[in-house]
């Protein structure tokens, strides 16, 4: 399956990258799935595909990456800016190792040392 850089971020790195931020919420803000869903912009019923697994799974980010949406979830509940601080970490994690890997997974014309989304 050929994917451009674009269609992945849109199709897996903003649904994964919502899927954590979504756990993050719930089990360590202890923020409810009704708030969340106001916070990052989507249904009620994303937020329960979320979190059980039907949305937002293909990819699986590292523990440094995981660390570092970690760290956005405090600044969009501190700073009341989900879409911009959203933007920010996918355009962070867009050249990330999980990405990366995923995409040459799915894709074997990509290359090896492919920098597509790096750039």
């Amino acid at each position: 399956m050929k994917l451009m850089p674009q269609e992945i971020e849109v199709w897996y790195l903003i649904p994964a990258i919502r899927k954590e931020l979504t756990k993050i919420f719930l089990s360590d803000l202890k923020i409810s799935q009704k708030k969340i869903s106001e916070i990052l912009g989507v249904s009620e019923g994303a937020i329960s595909q979320y979190l059980n697994s039907k949305r937002g799974s293909e990819l699986k980010f590292s523990r440094k990456e995981k660390e570092e949406i970690k760290k956005t979830a405090k600044k969009i509940i501190k700073n009341k800016k989900s879409h911009e601080e959203l933007y920010k970490l996918s355009i962070k994690l867009k050249g990330c190792d999980s990405l990366c890997e995923w995409h040459k997974k799915h894709d074997s014309s990509i290359s090896k040392n492919c920098e597509i989304c790096i750039h």
